[in-house]
């Protein structure tokens, strides 16, 4: 019986299993900073995909977490994640809100929770 190669990891459900065969990019325009919030509670779902339920629980509202977030906790690339979360997206299980823009990001305290923030990760 071979030894598994890397020990600790689980293995994957494939992104097409995911989404249906989707594999391109969808209608939505999800870019890194985009916020994703879960419209419902995660535990409420036991019949969606591991993956599924692991995002949603990682983005409750009201603040919900950003594409590039999400993708870097689920140990994901970012175009795979785009991909799923337009699954999710389309099926209604999260809302996203676009990225901040100019005037919001130059706020000096915003900018300073984001550094804090992903300094925790």
């Amino acid at each position: 019986m071979a030894a598994d190669p890397q020990p600790g990891r689980r293995r994957r459900t494939r992104l097409y299993a995911l989404t249906d065969g989707r594999m391109a990019a969808s209608r939505h325009d999800l870019t890194m900073d985009t916020m994703i919030t879960a419209t419902a509670d995660a535990d409420g779902h036991g019949s969606l995909p591991t993956e599924w339920q692991e995002i949603l629980a990682m983005c409750p509202a009201p603040n919900g977490r950003a594409v590039a977030e999400i993708a870097a906790r689920m140990q994901m690339r970012l175009t795979p994640m785009v991909v799923l979360l337009g699954e999710l997206l389309d099926r209604g299980l999260i809302r996203h809100r676009p990225p901040l823009d100019a005037s919001e990001t130059s706020n000096v305290h915003l900018l300073v929770k984001i550094r804090d923030n992903l300094a925790r990760l």
